[in-house]
């Protein structure tokens, strides 16, 4: 491809988003893909010879289309907000048009020191002290990891120069709850504690962490032999967005000198609100935070900020330094390899950077607040209409929903529930999901997308209503 046909087909595409994303709301928010549709439409074998630009781009309308999820759709009110402004659209194309590689400052300067500035942008606009220190790695399963890493290297002082973990001879014990994100465990089964030695504290009837039951559980296995390591919590918890109470887990943690690391990926980027920064008051107390940008504030995935409060201790687990990278300016600069897992780094920073410079934080801040609003909204709308019920407080944007109809048993609710909740998705009207909370069955209605209204809480809300009563009969 030539630069002039590059051009040609670069505006082109450039065209096919634009009017994707103005007509996105014409499309069903699901599709009635079943598996092996897609896979059916595709031919076996590579192509031998080169095919025409105009034929693949004549298949993202025939295969791509009419078979994925439409998650910038208005009424995509399903998992979490993962928002892709045009900005932030522009600036990750500009990263891939680039084509560079952040293996050191010296590889690419321009890497290392704008996402320096602009995850120091960031960290201001959270209202994070300036004694964190933060970089872009890819999800918050990473970031995870990486913190669960530097808690094990803590407790074990640096074993990785050893024997590792085992050389140990105590297990070492990570402390979360179920209202926790899967990554938690998933993080630590990969940094070797196993699961045996994870351990999910229980939760309130507000689905945050028991401090009372946090320390139960250490002393417990102090008592035991064991030797407890981190602590996970949670600003905004996977199925209910729970806060868990982080000045006082950030106590019992100081107390037994335990790493604390905060899950705020998606409820963390409210933290720009500064009315909403009671939900992680102590932070400055942790050890480590992940924020997801790529979810509710509109950057496109992936970018997930990872912030420390030790920067040389990150450094001393997570850095690695092959001659063929090193250089005069490594005394005089930072080499962002040596703060996570992969050796090479996308230029992640340049769409926080479109995203941040082309919003402002005012213009961040009045969407996020609009979305609490009509989350606010239909939570007053459920809890006005008869054996429909919210579950859980309603923090931020997510609205957590069970209808409970008389004639309804109790012991087919699970299953009614499930049921109208894939009537909605295969409606194409909405896609919601379904999740458990306190050991039954409910639906997260998250609100964030960017062009969501008010008259699209009015279409899920009717359309709920109306795919559940069809359904009552069925199961009373």
């Amino acid at each position: 491809m030539t630069p002039e046909e590059f051009r040609r087909r670069g505006h082109e595409i450039i065209d096919w988003l634009a009017d994707y994303h103005a007509k996105i709301s014409d499309f069903p928010v699901q599709p009635a893909t079943l598996p092996g549709d897609v896979k059916a439409m595709l031919p076996a074998m590579p192509p031998v010879q080169a095919e025409g630009f105009d034929q693949i781009v004549a298949d993202l309308d025939k295969v791509v289309l009419p078979n994925i999820s439409h998650w910038q759709h208005p009424r995509f009110f399903g998992y979490f907000p993962s928002n892709s402004l045009g900005s932030g659209i522009l600036g990750d194309l500009v990263s891939s048009g680039l084509g560079i590689l952040g293996l050191s400052w010296q590889s690419s300067p321009a890497i290392t020191e704008i996402e320096e500035v602009t995850v120091d942008w960031f960290r201001q606009m959270v209202g994070l002290s300036s004694e964190w220190f933060g970089v872009i790695n890819d999800t918050a399963s990473t970031s995870t990891l990486v913190a669960l890493l530097c808690a094990r290297e803590k407790t074990t002082s640096f074993s990785l120069a050893r024997g590792g973990l085992q050389a140990q001879t105590n297990p070492l014990i990570i402390y979360t709850s179920s209202s926790a994100h899967s990554s938690v465990e998933k993080a630590a089964l990969l940094a070797g504690f196993g699961r045996e030695n994870v351990r999910m504290v229980s939760v309130d009837d507000q689905f945050a962490m028991d401090p009372t039951a946090l320390e139960d559980a250490i002393d417990a296995d102090i008592r035991s032999g064991f030797t407890p390591c981190a602590v996970v919590a949670a600003v905004g918890g996977t199925a209910t967005v729970s806060v868990d109470p982080v000045s006082k887990v950030a106590r019992i943690a100081r107390k037994h000198g335990l790493w604390l690391h905060i899950d705020a990926a998606m409820a963390g980027n409210a933290m720009i609100l500064p009315e909403l920064r009671w939900m992680w008051e102590g932070i400055e107390d942790a050890d480590s935070v992940v924020i997801n940008a790529h979810k509710w504030l509109g950057v496109p995935f992936d970018c997930s900020l990872y912030f420390v409060r030790d920067e040389s201790h990150l450094l001393r687990v997570m850095s690695a330094d092959p001659s063929f990278l090193q250089s005069k300016a490594d005394e005089k600069v930072r080499n962002l390899r040596n703060t996570g897992i992969p050796l090479g780094r996308r230029f992640r920073a340049l769409k926080l950077w479109f995203t941040i410079r082309e919003q402002g934080v005012s213009g961040l801040q009045a969407r996020l607040r609009r979305d609490i609003s009509l989350a606010q909204d239909l939570r007053s709308k459920v809890e006005a209409t008869p054996d429909w019920e919210v579950i859980a407080p309603v923090v931020l944007q997510t609205v957590c929903i069970v209808y409970r109809p008389k004639s309804v048993p109790p012991d087919r609710l699970d299953d009614f529930t499930r049921a109208w909740a894939h009537a909605v998705n295969t409606s194409g009207q909405a896609y919601i999901t379904p999740a458990t909370a306190a050991g039954h069955w409910m639906v997260r209605v998250s609100i964030g997308t960017i062009t969501t209204a008010a008259s699209d809480i009015e279409m899920v809300w009717r359309t709920i209503q109306e795919a559940a009563a069809v359904l009552v009969p069925e199961f009373s």
